[in-house]
């Protein structure tokens, strides 16, 4: 298996290549230039492993939700890449990404809240859960709202569910560090707090393997971003 990763969804510019269990990556938070960044990241590490692009299994990518420039790049680059050497492409959530960083970080825990910066005064949101191997997965819907809106008391203090008592919860994204009263109910519920995370393609490489494993790809004609916003141009008082 040979898997190239790409993510440009955030402030963090990153390329991955997985290559059986061996694992190499770039990685640079940057205010801009992501489009001048990610290609030479990719060949970089393509002519590390004496690989060309024909040679790789698929192209897998941070699908959003994102900055509608960096998602849109980021889609736009895997689709280019992969219909030039005739690969399928594998659509990952950023979100996800981050889950995965924070559960690698803290093994104890086996439920992430993930809440990454939305700008507009919004956040980015999703519930993951460690799956049997480790990876994490979607325990519920992805959303974006405002950081006041975000249910942290419901999920995070027993309440969502019959199992609540199960889980051991933590906290990750940079919208924890963005927004200081979502992150001070993080903390009153006693809840960990990964704040510095962000996603990375080397993330989205380890939750793309086992979806070229089950043959779960798709063309790269039908690569398509996630903004979750319907409207990205309009403040949020006039959605």
């Amino acid at each position: 298996m040979k898997l190239l990763a790409l993510d440009t969804a955030t402030e963090a510019c990153s390329a991955a290549l997985l290559r059986g269990d061996l694992l190499t990556s770039r990685y640079a938070e940057l205010g801009r230039g992501h489009a001048e960044q990610i290609l030479p990241m990719v060949d970089e590490l393509l002519r590390e492993a004496n690989l060309a692009l024909r040679d790789l299994d698929a192209i897998a990518f941070g699908r959003g939700p994102g900055g509608f420039t960096g998602v849109r790049l980021c889609v736009s680059v895997a689709q280019g890449l992969a219909f030039g050497a005739g690969l399928p492409v594998i659509p990952v959530s950023d979100l996800r990404a981050v889950a995965q960083l924070a559960l690698d970080q803290r093994p104890d825990a086996n439920r992430v809240l993930v809440c990454n910066d939305a700008r507009m005064r919004e956040v980015y949101w999703g519930v993951f859960e460690r799956g049997a191997d480790g990876l994490a997965a979607a325990a519920g819907e992805e959303a974006v709202t405002t950081p006041a809106d975000v249910p942290v008391e419901a999920l995070l203090c027993g309440s969502a569910g019959p199992n609540a008592a199960q889980h051991t919860w933590i906290a990750a994204g940079r919208g924890l560090r963005a927004y200081a009263p979502l992150a001070d109910r993080v903390g009153v519920a006693g809840v960990p707090m990964l704040g510095d995370l962000l996603p990375s393609a080397a993330s989205v490489a380890r939750l793309a393997a086992p979806l070229w494993q089950t043959g779960r790809t798709v063309a790269a004609t039908a690569a398509a971003p996630v903004y979750l916003r319907d409207r990205v141009a309009e403040p949020p008082a006039r959605r």
